[in-house]
């Protein structure tokens, strides 16, 4: 299983507070049968350069690397790279992007998104450089029109749902109706400590396992697996 969102990097965010922490996160991952974990610390572009987080999450991902054992999930290093407005003027964006994938995972805004906004999303999407993945995109479908699903996917844009949202009493069928029609891609535990937000996306797979059967569950992890494995 890849669990496509997380904050397991130690002190580079909001996440976890230390390596201590991000071993415990980890270890809980593997536990759940996780085997790829992507580190998606955020970046906030008005916050510092490019070049200066990369630095931070090299330091950072060095320092977990010389505390944890074996046994544990493979890490690809990313980022949450946070939208605004220029974004795909944005120099050094590749950069941020998912190990040599090409994925990049934006964090939007939590609003009704604006034709300018969209338009910024499909001319990243058709750069031939990008590809797009929209993080916790659960977050954002009340805010927008009923085909903004559907004319993102049309555009090669990916979307991806956090663990919680499949494991809602309230929001569980809306999940798996999304999953049922492919317009979800990837899961994230989007987990950021082992108290209030930990790391529990065994559920979520489980969940797809009964609902909607061995095949497509597999299928589904396959496709994950598969796109990271061939970029």
């Amino acid at each position: 299983m890849v669990d496509f969102h997380s904050h397991i990097l130690p002190q580079m965010d909001d996440g976890s507070s230390g390596v201590e922490e991000s071993f415990e996160m980890l270890s809980a991952l593997a536990r759940q049968g996780v085997e790829t974990v992507i580190a998606t610390p955020h970046f906030y572009a008005n916050d510092e350069s490019v070049s200066d987080f990369l630095a931070r999450r090299e330091k950072s991902f060095a320092a977990l690397n010389a505390s944890v054992g074996k046994g544990l999930p493979d890490i690809l290093l990313g980022a949450e790279v946070k939208y605004y407005e220029g974004i795909s003027r944005m120099a050094g964006l590749e950069a941020l992007c998912i190990g040599n994938t090409g994925l990049l995972l934006l964090e939007m805004p939590m609003k009704r998104w604006t034709e300018y906004t969209l338009r910024e999303l499909i001319d990243i999407s058709c750069s031939g450089k990008i590809i797009l993945v929209l993080a916790h995109v659960e977050r954002y479908l009340s805010f927008q029109s009923s085909g903004t699903i559907d004319y993102l996917l049309k555009n090669g844009i990916l979307l991806q749902i956090n663990a919680g949202f499949l494991c809602g009493t309230f929001s569980k069928r809306k999940a798996l109706g999304l999953l049922k029609r492919q317009a979800v891609h990837f899961i994230g535990s989007d987990c950021h400590n082992m108290s209030d937000r930990p790391p529990d996306i065994g559920r979520a797979y489980e969940i797809i396992r009964k609902k909607l059967g061995n095949d497509f569950s597999q299928a589904f992890i396959n496709f994950a697996k598969d796109f990271l494995n061939k970029n």
